[in-house]
C-alpha cells in the first residue's frame, strides 16, 4: 500500500468504505444542509471573530470504522462498527456528551492524524498501530468551545480492545455497530434550549448514550454520503434533557456495545 505525504492511506479502505472515502467532499455539504441559514451565518461570524482575535484553537477527532476487509462493495457488513466515547460529566466543555475520540492539538503533534491518534490512545487505550488513516475531512468550527476540528477518517480490520483510560475525562468507550446508527428507530432530532434557539439537529438514541450535536451531525452526514441512510422520522423532535432521560430505556437498539468501558 502507498501513502500520501501526510501519511494518509486511502487505498487501505475496504470496498464497503470506498463510497465514503471517494466522496468525502460531500460530508461538509450534507452537514450544512441540516443547519438553518441563520444558524450557519452565526457560526461563520463566530469563526471569523475567533480568527481575527487570534483565538483559533486547532483540534482533531478520530472517526474510526472497523469491520471485515473483504466484504463486497455496495454492502454494509453486519459487524462494521464506529468508535464513540462519552465525555465525563465534570469536563468544562461538552460534559457528558457523546463524541469521537479527540482533542486539542499539542505543540509536538505533526498534524491532524497525529493529534487524533494521540488523543484516541489517551482516551481509549487503542493501539494506533492497528489503524489506517484514510483521509481528513474539511476543518469545522465548533462553537462555543472555539475549536477548529479536523475529523480524521480511519479504518481497522481489528482495532483490538478499547476501554476507559481516565474516568475524569471519559465515561464510556464503545465500538457501536454502524447498523445501530442506520436503524431508523434510533434516530430523532434534538434541540438544546427552546429559549435561545429552536434549531434541532440529527441525533441517535442508543442504549448507553445519546449522540447529538457536532458528532450526531457528522455521523448523519456520513450515513447520507456513504449511501447507508434509511428514511427516518425527522418530525420526532425532542428537547435535549427529555431525550437524555430516555438513555438506558428500551429502544430499537437493544444489543450490548462491543468493548464498552463500563
Amino acid at each position: 500500500m502507498s501513502s500520501t505525504p501526510d501519511g494518509l492511506r486511502p487505498d487501505a479502505a475496504p470496498a464497503w468504505l470506498k463510497p465514503l472515502v471517494d466522496n468525502l467532499d460531500g460530508v461538509p455539504r450534507a452537514y450544512r444542509r441540516r443547519v438553518p441559514p441563520d444558524v450557519l451565518a452565526t457560526i461563520v461570524e463566530a469563526n471569523n471573530q475567533a480568527a481575527q482575535a487570534g483565538a483559533r484553537r486547532d483540534a482533531a477527532v478520530l472517526v474510526l470504522f472497523s469491520g471485515p476487509p473483504d466484504a463486497p462493495p455496495g454492502t454494509l457488513p453486519d459487524d462494521a462498527d464506529l468508535l464513540v466515547t462519552v465525555r465525563a460529566s465534570t469536563l468544562r466543555h461538552h460534559a457528558g456528551q457523546a463524541a469521537f475520540p479527540g482533542g486539542a492539538t499539542d505543540p509536538e503533534d505533526t498534524g491532524p492524524v497525529s493529534t487524533a491518534f494521540r488523543e484516541a490512545t489517551e482516551e481509549t487505550g487503542i493501539d494506533t498501530g492497528r489503524l489506517y488513516p484514510l483521509a481528513t475531512l474539511e476543518r469545522m468550527f465548533i462553537p462555543p468551545s472555539g475549536f477548529h476540528v479536523v475529523p480524521v477518517l480511519a479504518y481497522s480490520p481489528d482495532p483490538g480492545p478499547v476501554a476507559v483510560v481516565d474516568e475524569s475525562e471519559t465515561a464510556v468507550v464503545a465500538r457501536v455497530p454502524v447498523r445501530a446508527f442506520v436503524n431508523p428507530e434510533n434516530r430523532l432530532m434534538v434541540y438544546r434550549d427552546a429559549n435561545t434557539s429552536r434549531f434541532a439537529g440529527p441525533a441517535f438514541l442508543l442504549n448507553e448514550m445519546l449522540v447529538w450535536g457536532f458528532t450526531g451531525q457528522v455521523i448523519s452526514a456520513i450515513l447520507d454520503v456513504a449511501g447507508w441512510a434509511k428514511p427516518w422520522n425527522t418530525d420526532d423532535v425532542r428537547e435535549l434533557d427529555a431525550a437524555m432521560a430516555l438513555v438506558g430505556h428500551e429502544n430499537g437498539y437493544g444489543e450490548a456495545h462491543r468493548g464498552t468501558g463500563i
